[in-house]
């Protein structure tokens, strides 16, 4: 298994409310926050098995409170929705970097299937 690199930097801008990486490679990456907050590797957003996941919704004004680092492995951010208990580790946020086009996507098509926006309510 090949380790994912470890961002070199990480910038939150809370007025454009997107999370900054950037590699040594030169390579950046921004990351909504809304992006990650309903990509959570939580269990309250994955459940714990395939078709356990709980779609997010209402969380277009979200913000991050603060990140936190886990070990040598993951960061912990405190959304403001009170949602703290996602760890994205250093492959995670990598992918969802690589992939945010194709799961954006994914997430607004979820949503038009279930009949709801962006901005319902959670239940």
């Amino acid at each position: 298994m090949i380790k994912a690199p470890v961002p070199e930097n990480l910038v939150v801008h809370q007025k454009s409310k997107v999370l900054e990486l950037t590699y040594a490679d030169q390579n950046k990456y921004l990351l909504p926050f809304e992006f990650l907050r309903v990509h959570s590797p939580s269990a309250e957003v994955r459940g714990h098995g395939p078709g356990q996941e709980v779609l997010q919704t209402g969380k277009r004004n979200v913000s991050i409170l603060s990140l936190e680092p886990v070990g040598n492995y993951a960061i912990k951010p405190t959304f403001t929705d009170g949602h703290d208990s996602g760890l994205f580790t250093w492959e995670y946020l990598l992918e969802l970097s690589q992939n945010q086009e194709g799961m954006w996507q994914e997430y607004l098509a979820k949503l038009e299937a279930a009949g709801v926006t962006r901005d319902t309510p959670m239940k």
